[in-house]
């Protein structure tokens, strides 16, 4: 299997709005190269983008399991969390990537909705 190829042929699909068909291309790159975090990080958008949210939150946490400084996995991950209902569990990621990047208004928005419905963070 030419990985590269099929990577790129994902990221047509990914970009053209069909995640799920991005994703069943990614999941064999994944396994055949687990310890790429970018093959990985897009797996994660396409299952967050077709809803299948317990699957992105285990791609996200493997990503921030590996990177703790990786800001985009964190604001993810606290994206799919809010999106399960967990707002708790999404609260500490969202602060983590809003801390880390505090210029990215995306961050911020997502951090005070998110703060809004835990009662303020508290």
């Amino acid at each position: 299997m030419d990985l590269l190829a099929e990577y790129r042929r994902a990221t047509m699909f990914f970009e053209a709005g069909d995640p799920t068909g991005a994703a069943r291309l990614l999941e064999p790159i994944v396994a055949a190269e687990p310890g790429n975090s970018s093959v990985r990080q897009l797996l994660a958008r396409a299952y967050f983008q077709s809803a299948q949210l317990s699957r992105a939150e285990e791609q996200l946490r493997e990503l921030v399991d590996r990177d703790p400084s990786d800001h985009y996995a964190h604001h993810v991950l606290g994206r799919t969390l809010e999106r399960l209902n967990r707002y708790s569990d999404a609260l500490r990621h969202l602060r983590i990537a809003a801390a880390m990047h505090s210029t990215n208004d995306d961050y911020a928005t997502a951090l005070r909705r998110v703060e809004s419905r835990v009662g303020g963070g508290r």
